[in-house]
Formats: C-alpha cells, sequence, structure tokens
C-alpha cells in the first residue's frame, strides 16, 4: 500500500516538474527585446516588429526564430556586400566614362558655374550658356578647355623719315627778268612729289572747282595765270592752290589773287 503510493506521489512530481521546464526556460521581456535590438536590421527587413518578436520569444519559440533570424542576417549582409561591390564597380566604370557617379546629374548652377570658368573660349565656338547648361545637365556637354592667350604680335618698326633737303632758295626776279620770260615759250613742268603736274590740265582735272597755280619748286613761290612767271620758270609744276599751300609754298607778293 505504502509502496504504490510513494510509486504515486513520485510520478506526479516528475510530471509537475515536466510541466514547470518551459515556464523555467522561458525568457523575460527585457532578454526578448535585447535579441530583437541586436538583430534589428534583419528583424525589419523580414517585417518582424518587436512586440510580435517578443510575443514569440515568450512563449518559447524565439530558440528557433533567433537561430532563423541569424541566418537572414547573415544572408542580408551577404546581399549588401555584393550590392555595395556591384556598386562600387559602376563608380569606377563612371569615372573612367567621365559620367557622373551613379548616374547623377549636375545642377543649373554647377553648369553655369562651368560656363562661366571658360566664358571666353565657349563665346568663340559659339557655344551659349543656356545650351551648355542644358548639354551639362543631360551629362553630354564636355569641359572646354580654357582657350590660350592670343599671341600679340609687334608692329614693325616705323622707318625714320629721309632727311629732305631744300633748295636754296632764289633771288626776287628784277623787272629785267620778268620782260624776258614773256618772250619765252612756257616751258614743260617737272613734278618733284605729290599733286605736281606736269600739264596744266592734269592739275585742273585734279581740282576742277579749285585754283590752278604754278609752283615754283626752287624758290616755294607759286604764281597765278596770267602773269610772266606762270608756267616759265626753270623748275616748277602745275599744282592745285591748296596743295601749294599745303606743301609749304606762298603765292607770289607782287601778283594779284584772281
Amino acid at each position: 500500500m505504502k509502496t504504490s503510493l510513494a510509486g504515486a506521489l513520485l510520478g506526479s512530481a516528475i510530471i509537475g516538474v515536466m510541466a514547470l521546464a518551459p515556464v523555467a526556460n522561458a525568457k523575460t521581456a527585457k532578454e526578448c527585446r535585447a535579441e530583437w535590438t541586436a538583430n534589428k536590421a534583419a528583424n525589419q527587413a523580414k517585417g518582424i516588429t518587436e512586440k510580435a518578436y517578443v510575443d514569440e520569444c515568450r512563449g518559447g519559440a524565439s530558440a528557433d526564430k533567433s537561430k532563423a533570424n541569424e541566418k537572414a542576417s547573415t544572408a542580408a549582409e551577404k546581399k549588401s556586400t555584393a550590392a555595395e561591390k556591384k556598386s562600387e564597380g559602376k563608380e569606377k566604370a563612371a569615372d573612367k566614362m567621365g559620367a557622373p557617379a551613379g548616374g547623377e546629374k549636375k545642377t543649373a548652377k554647377e553648369c553655369r558655374a562651368e560656363w562661366t570658368a571658360n566664358k571666353a573660349a565657349n563665346q568663340a565656338k559659339g557655344v551659349t550658356e543656356k545650351a551648355y547648361v542644358d548639354q551639362c545637365r543631360n551629362g553630354t556637354a564636355a569641359a572646354t578647355p580654357a582657350a590660350a592667350p592670343a599671341e600679340t604680335k609687334m608692329a614693325p618698326p616705323v622707318a625714320a623719315p629721309k632727311d629732305t633737303k631744300m633748295a636754296p632758295p632764289m633771288a626776287p626776279a628784277n623787272s629785267n627778268t620778268k620782260s624776258n620770260a614773256k618772250t619765252e615759250t612756257p616751258g614743260t613742268g617737272k613734278p618733284e612729289g605729290a599733286n605736281q603736274f606736269a600739264a596744266e590740265n592734269a592739275a585742273k582735272a585734279h581740282c576742277p572747282a579749285g585754283l590752278v597755280v604754278w609752283a615754283n619748286l626752287d624758290s616755294k613761290i607759286y604764281h597765278f595765270s596770267g602773269h610772266a612767271d606762270y608756267g616759265h620758270t626753270k623748275e616748277g609744276a602745275y599744282m592745285c592752290e591748296k596743295d601749294a599751300m599745303s606743301q609749304g609754298l606762298r603765292a607770289a607778293k607782287n601778283e594779284k589773287h584772281p
């Protein structure tokens, strides 16, 4: 009888211990939250909230979930590492091609700054700021090299003017010389400079509305038509009066201006 009672009590005790075992192994809410936080990134990636994790953890299923989370976390880390390597490969390829990394486009402000930095070269090539900015933002604008300063050519030195020898002035002609000049045949002019003509008609053609005079190139005195010395001095030429005056000749004092 005693043996049967002892056996019954022992069996009850074993059943009680077995029933209490899961309770003894159950984790606290604090421990479960700590586990969720340790694998926060993986849990969030899988859509597991902290509350749901804590509820399952305290129910005794957290051990399997934790292992699964660890595996998921490891897989997520591997995936993230692979994505980073792929991104680095794209960036290196973009650097070689000269395009912005990751397909990023420049801002309008950055493109305008680039155009301004090479304004002279862009204007020389006919590239407007608006056109450059549009191409730059689409990733098609190439950097414009700064224009090299234009070479400045030095003007050749001006040759010094040649010394002009002035003929010695002739003595004023007296009355006897004038009377003799009247009998001479009008001579042919001997031009020595600009706007001097050998023929009277050529001088008149040069200044149709002006007055033609005879310039004595030795005495630097010019004579008017109708006077004895007009066309009869040894050295001289027909000239327009304004040209004779501009070359330093003066009218004969004893002749009346027409």
